[in-house]
């Protein structure tokens, strides 16, 4: 466990789920992991107990929070709980699939959830119309114009620019399809699932509209992507937002969690569930403050994105990983040219750099 770990709280300590199986973190709260076939290996998932009015009148079951990516590997899974009347569902339908975001291990399978369960899928606009948009494989969304827009920020090595384009249509592989229709979430509502009521959080930065979930009656926070233990979620600039300044809409979304109280247990989609919300946050302010002025200090030369990713990322990294790097690079990047630290430039060979003013 690593020092800052070591600051916070984990009330299960390294108890997991067994595979195929759920674990009961809170009153009607089930927690279950499936597996990706990435760096970052688990998603977790969460099985709230349910009463949902639909037109038949009410049925008992669960509200699934988060789904998997679409692979024979998640579906197995899932039907293997289906199917158990002990360690899974309890012989209870799913009433209702709910999103926290667009990513495709959190949105892979709902369509095949939704068809298969006959249940509606809950989500924000944000984070409905860019799957919709994605999974439809649209000019622009496609990964078409993923390469153009990396080779701007510098990336020029052949063997590189190969792995990155072998990554069109990632987002479709992981995501076919997505229901035709949704029940839109908004910031502040309250969401009732079973005997409480849920507030929604949105957050930005990490996705167009993230949906954090946080019940004061349990004192638990589902986090999504937004407050994680180990790591800092991902904040790039991808090409369908060429000039976005996602580190900032990160930090400032991360302001809207101050207000909850800190002994909050928080259900996080990776690693494991933890107490501490505060000393986290605290702790995510001062990484991003810290790659913000490695970065500026490296900016003393004109750098590009893909000049500033081996400062920030010390390690080897793959195709999905770089990917997600040099939006990252570009991101930080981004937030000290738009608040006026640096400046931005186009070289001859077609590469923009950054530079101190």
């Amino acid at each position: 466990m690593n020092p800052l770990e070591m600051q916070l709280n984990y009330p299960f300590g390294d108890t997991l789920p067994d595979t195929g199986k759920v674990m009961e973190i809170a009153p009607g709260v089930l927690w279950l992991r499936m597996g990706l076939p990435f760096a970052l290996n688990h998603i977790n998932l969460w099985l709230i107990e349910d009463d949902y009015e639909t037109e038949n009148g009410i049925v008992h079951g669960w509200t699934a929070i988060d789904c998997g990516i679409a692979s024979d590997a998640t579906r197995d899974a899932w039907e293997v709980l289906f199917g158990s009347q002990t360690d899974g569902l309890r012989g209870l339908p799913i009433v209702r699939v709910l999103a926290t975001h667009c990513h495709p291990d959190h949105v892979g399978l709902a369509d095949w959830l939704c068809t298969r369960w006959n249940a509606p899928l809950w989500m924000t606009a944000g984070e409905y119309s860019f799957a919709r948009m994605m999974s439809a494989s649209l000019p622009g969304a496609d990964g078409t114009a993923m390469f153009p827009h990396f080779r701007k920020h510098g990336l020029v090595d052949p063997a590189m620019q190969d792995s990155i384009q072998d990554r069109k249509g990632h987002y479709i592989k992981l995501v076919p399809s997505m229901p035709t229709a949704y029940h839109r979430m908004q910031d502040g509502h309250d969401v009732k699932i079973g005997r409480h009521n849920w507030r929604v959080i949105t957050g930005f930065g990490h996705s167009p509209e993230h949906a954090a979930l946080y019940c004061a009656d349990l004192n638990l926070l589902i986090s999504g992507d937004m407050v994680l233990p180990r790591i800092s979620t991902n904040v790039s600039v991808f090409a369908i937002e060429p000039e976005a300044n996602p580190v900032q809409q990160y930090l400032d979304s991360l302001k809207k969690f101050a207000g909850l109280p800190d002994d909050v247990l928080i259900l996080p989609s990776h690693g494991k569930p933890f107490k501490g919300l505060h000393t986290r946050i605290q702790q995510l302010n001062d990484h991003h403050a810290e790659r913000l002025a490695e970065v500026m200090e490296a900016c003393a030369v004109p750098q590009s994105a893909v000049d500033i990713v081996p400062i920030m990322f010390r390690r080897q990294l793959d195709a999905h990983q770089m990917t997600f790097a040099i939006g990252e690079a570009l991101a930080h990047l981004h937030k000290l040219w738009i608040d006026g630290a640096l400046r931005r430039e186009l070289g001859a060979d077609g590469v923009i750099r950054f530079a101190v003013k």
